[in-house]
């Protein structure tokens, strides 16, 4: 594996991942206006990817190839350990933020709600989703299964901790896209810069 970073001043990143088993570049920037360009080669995971910049309000950049021919878990895993990490970097040690966030997000019969912490320790908590979900296969490549793994990917890498909760929801894609959709609502509250912090919004002195 490389792997080359670079971060401005901005709260911006980059980082190229490269493995035998997928290529991906990710750019991001958190102050942005939730532009998106996406290429996964996975149709339905672009469509989530391209949810979670235009609620986060973060412009988001993916270019990803991969061993699809023989399963999409490779290309997503790795499109998510990658964001995770360029989340990362571009909140540095994340001075001013409001590091809180919380969404309720509902489409149709699904509702998902999402509360998130900046906090420097990875952990998800995902629970509420029907028995069965994990084995659908939405847009004839992703596996209900690799949402929770797609969140779990970003957390750990991102060391925020995540709670996911699907409160309720029948269609697959419904169930799936208003997780995405809480987690960009909540992420978006969650890394904004907040006038009235004074440096970085923890008793502990980091982050």
């Amino acid at each position: 594996m490389s792997a080359q970073t670079t971060t401005g001043t901005a709260r911006t990143a980059r980082r190229d991942r490269i493995t035998s088993e997928s290529s991906v570049l990710v750019e991001i920037n958190l102050d942005g206006t939730g532009k998106a360009e996406i290429d996964t080669t996975v149709p339905f995971y672009d469509h989530m990817l391209t949810s979670l910049a235009k609620h986060s309000l973060i412009d988001l950049v993916v270019k990803a190839s991969g061993d699809t021919h023989i399963d999409v878990h490779h290309t997503v895993e790795d499109v998510a350990i990658t964001l995770g990490e360029v989340l990362r970097e571009a909140l540095g040690d994340k001075t001013g933020i409001r590091r809180f966030g919380q969404a309720a997000v509902p489409l149709d019969e699904a509702l998902a709600e999402a509360v998130v912490d900046v906090s420097g320790r990875p952990y998800l908590v995902h629970s509420g989703e029907p028995e069965g979900q994990q084995y659908h296969l939405i847009g004839g490549h992703f596996t209900g299964s690799l949402t929770r793994h797609v969140f779990e990917a970003i957390t750990l890498h991102a060391h925020i901790c995540l709670h996911m909760k699907l409160v309720s929801g029948r269609d697959p894609h419904h169930i799936v896209e208003s997780q995405f959709k809480a987690f960009a609502r909540a992420l978006r509250a969650a890394v904004e810069p907040d006038p009235r912090v004074e440096g970085i919004p923890s008793t502990k002195g980091s982050l």
